[in-house]
């Protein structure tokens, strides 16, 4: 069944399975949330088909494994994944990811659930935007601004106003599917194959 979406997914079956299954749906999974966020970073300059193509890539150099284990990564090990080109080669995007891995096994130390934390900055709820076309939508916002800022004085990287509002768009803190899209009042997944 032929299904109106957002003005930005292309034809591309992956962007139409990420649009489609996965981008504005709440997310409260940690290592995911974790991904995305790293991912969203790896975009910066560049398109997220880009990074759609290589995200198997990166879930097996990084994701498949645990934060801890990625906090651990050596210098040499990064330096490693550098020569493999289904990453994107950018030295400081890729130690980023160790670096954020760092920055959120310390915020866990210190007691805190990093799934509630990041959800604190929209209070727990997805933010609905009237989104009449994608070009309408912000590119950062108050919240945004909030998180980057938070996260930086954690010593995260590769986490500016654009990325996190980005990021927040993609795990759902915020709803900017465009208002005739087919998937703006969709219940999360796991809401929908419960019933």
């Amino acid at each position: 069944m032929d299904r109106t979406r957002c003005g930005w997914c292309s034809e591309d079956p992956l962007y139409i399975a990420y649009h489609d299954q996965e981008w504005g749906r709440p997310l409260h999974d940690e290592a995911q949330l974790f991904e995305m966020l790293c991912l969203e970073g790896q975009q910066a300059g560049l398109a997220w088909i880009t990074v759609l193509k290589k995200r198997e890539c990166y879930r097996q150099h990084f994701f498949q494994y645990s934060i801890a284990d990625i906090a651990a990564l050596s210098d040499q090990a990064l330096q490693d994944k550098l020569q493999d080109r289904g990453l994107i080669r950018h030295p400081a995007k890729l130690a980023a990811i160790r670096t954020n891995a760092q920055a959120w096994l310390q915020l866990q130390q210190q007691g805190i659930n990093l799934v509630d934390w990041l959800w604190q900055f929209v209070d727990h709820q997805p933010e609905q935007h009237t989104v009449p076309d994608y070009r309408s939508a912000p590119t950062y916002t108050a919240a945004s601004v909030a998180l980057s800022k938070a996260l930086k004085k954690q010593g995260f990287q590769f986490v500016g106003p654009t990325i996190c509002y980005a990021f927040m768009q993609a795990v759902g803190m915020v709803n900017d599917h465009e208002d005739h899209c087919a998937f703006k009042s969709l219940p999360p997944l796991a809401e929908e194959h419960s019933s």
